[in-house]
């Protein structure tokens, strides 16, 4: 069954904090095929070119046995197989849910944090902040987890309510140039914002908007953290952002990041 059946509590919840937490997923059966896909990107079995296999926490040229965040950018792209898998189909069913017809799967995504890496600290940011600005807003973005997640091993915590903000929040490169590494940083006040910790059980998931400001911590545990990451955008900001050049990799023309990072400025 493909369907996973939301109820007006939650859509309520989406709409009022900007994410969501989704219980049960996938079971245990589905979750498997894509683990053992996972692993094998990992181990860099399935070939990911360029800078689409990467660490997210220092610079591109970093040896591979150092990464604290394996991070690997558009999986679907690089094994086509595993276009329109369960996982693909119950989001969509979820995404439809909340954000209406005219969806359209952006870019998917595959973040790990391994055991013993209190370095792997993805830092706060919001979604758009990476993105092209376009008129439609609505994005279901969704985090499978394949690990018991928790503050210890760097679980994903969000500010509940950021995504109503008029404005983004400021966001700078990490190390002050997104050719250097893609990553970018926004303000957060931990003493003022809301801030709520995704704790997850294999197999759940978390769908969050566009505009949510969201970071995760390192990984003090002994446990693997690692997640599945896809995103729904409307069928016209897909079309929008291809014209544009923007495709999600990292890969994409250093002058398009530069370009859509001054956008990003006053959202």
């Amino acid at each position: 069954m493909t369907h996973y059946p939301l109820t007006d509590a939650q859509r309520r919840t989406f709409a009022e904090d900007g994410w969501l937490h989704l219980p049960g997923f996938l079971s245990e059966a589905e979750l498997k095929p894509l683990e053992d896909l996972y692993w094998r990107f990992l181990r860099r079995e399935i070939p990911v070119p360029g800078r689409d296999y990467c660490d997210m926490t220092g610079d591109y040229n970093r040896p591979i046995e150092d990464y604290a965040i394996l991070n690997v950018m558009l999986p679907r792209r690089y094994h086509a197989a595993m276009q329109g898998n369960i996982y693909e189909q119950r989001a969509a069913s979820v995404t439809r849910q909340l954000c209406g017809e005219g969806m359209e799967l952006d870019y998917d995504q595959f973040v790990a944090k391994p055991p013993h890496k209190n370095d792997a600290i993805f830092h706060w940011h919001q979604d758009l902040g990476y993105w092209p600005r376009t008129p439609d807003p609505r994005t279901a973005s969704f985090w499978l987890a394949l690990d018991l997640t928790d503050l210890d091993n760097g679980c994903l915590q969000f500010v509940d309510g950021s995504h109503r903000e008029e404005k983004l929040r400021g966001h700078v490169p990490l190390l002050g140039d997104r050719t250097e590494n893609h990553t970018m940083v926004a303000r957060v006040d931990e003493k003022t914002d809301r801030i709520r910790p995704a704790r997850l059980l294999r197999g759940d998931a978390t769908v969050h908007h566009e505009r949510t400001l969201h970071g995760s911590g390192g990984n003090t545990s002994d446990r693997w953290r690692r997640g599945y990451v896809i995103a729904y955008r409307s069928a016209d900001t897909v079309q929008r952002e291809r014209a544009m050049g923007f495709t999600h990799s990292h890969n994409d023309p250093a002058e398009v990041l530069a370009k859509i990072a001054e956008a990003a400025k006053g959202q």
